[in-house]
């Protein structure tokens, strides 16, 4: 299962997640779970570094199925849309009764 945390601040903005954890949904390349959950993560993390000046630590490793990102700042209008997008995915996928099985969803404030 894949475990996806979204850390939120006081004011309920998004400002992290951390993805940890195989779907194991399918074997290896075969795996839609996974393929899904890679794509949103990693397009999430490359459009904030692309189009916004958003300034974040990541934290990667590929054997864990880990995926960590925290921003320094209070996010702007622009991160906040890219992770919101990025949260609907996972909700969307969470909710869908073929596949919450294998994704796990909690929201933590700090």
């Amino acid at each position: 299962m894949t475990h996806v945390t979204i850390y939120r601040n006081k004011e309920n903005e998004c400002i992290g997640f951390t993805v940890i954890g195989h779907a194991e949904y399918a074997d290896a390349g075969e795996d839609i779970i996974c393929a899904g959950i890679s794509m949103l993560v990693i397009n999430t993390c490359n459009a904030i570094e692309a189009l916004t000046t958003a300034k974040f630590s990541l934290t990667t490793n590929e054997s864990e199925g880990l995926i960590d990102l925290r921003l320094k700042e209070k996010p702007t209008k622009e991160t906040e849309l890219l992770l919101s997008a990025m949260i609907l995915g996972f909700e969307n996928m969470a909710d869908d009764q073929d596949y919450k099985e294998y994704i796990h969803l909690t929201f933590e404030e700090v």
